[in-house]
C-alpha cells in the first residue's frame, strides 16, 4: 500500500507542481496579461488533478490514509463544484482574475501537502514542511474563501445592475 500512496502522491505532486510552476512563470513573462487566460493554459491538467483527489476519499473509507473522511469531502466538494460546475461550464468566468487566484492558492496548498504526504509515506519528515503542512491552510483557506465570496457577490451584483439597466430603454439623441 505504501508503494502505491507513495506513486498517488507523487503524480499529484507533479501535476499541481506543473501548475503552480506554469502559472509562476506565465506570471513573470506576461504579467496580469497571463491571468485572464490561466484557465485556457492551465484547465485541463487541473481539472485532471481535482478528479484524481477524488481517490483520496476511497482512501480514506477504505482506510489506507488516515484523515478524516469529512473535512477532505468538503474540500473536494467545494473545489468540484466551484471548478467543474461554475468555471469550467461558463465561459464568461474563464477570464476572471479571481479563477487565477484561486488555482495560485489552490496549488500553493496541494504542492506542500503532497510532498509532506509523499515523503511521510517514507518516513522522510522536514520539520519546516510539516509545519508549513500543518499551518499553512490556516492562511489559504480563509483567502479562498474571500476570494470566492467576493467573487460571486461582485456577479451576482453585476448581473442584477445589468438586468435592472436591461428594463431601461435609453434613447440615444440625435444631433
Amino acid at each position: 500500500m505504501n508503494t502505491y500512496l507513495f506513486i498517488y502522491y507523487l503524480i499529484q505532486f507533479c501535476g499541481h507542481s506543473w501548475i503552480f510552476t506554469n502559472m509562476t512563470v506565465r506570471f513573470f513573462s506576461f504579467g496580469k496579461d497571463s491571468m485572464v487566460d490561466t484557465f485556457y493554459a492551465i484547465g485541463l491538467v487541473m481539472r485532471l488533478c481535482q478528479s484524481l483527489s477524488l481517490l483520496e476519499l476511497v482512501h480514506i473509507y477504505v482506510g489506507i490514509e488516515s484523515d478524516r473522511l469529512l473535512p477532505r469531502f468538503l474540500q473536494l466538494t467545494e473545489r468540484i463544484i466551484i471548478l467543474f460546475v461554475v468555471i469550467t461550464s461558463q465561459d464568461e468566468v474563464q477570464g476572471k482574475y479571481v479563477v487565477c487566484v484561486l488555482f495560485f492558492l489552490w496549488n500553493l496548498l496541494d504542492v506542500v501537502r503532497y510532498t509532506y504526504s509523499m515523503l511521510s509515506v517514507v518516513r522522510i519528515y522536514y520539520h519546516i514542511l510539516t509545519w508549513l503542512s500543518q499551518t499553512l491552510w490556516m492562511f489559504i483557506y480563509p483567502l479562498c474563501v474571500l476570494a470566492e465570496g467576493m467573487y460571486f457577490t461582485y456577479d451576482h451584483l453585476y448581473s442584477e445592475r445589468k438586468n435592472i439597466l436591461k428594463t431601461f430603454h435609453v434613447k440615444e439623441k440625435k444631433n
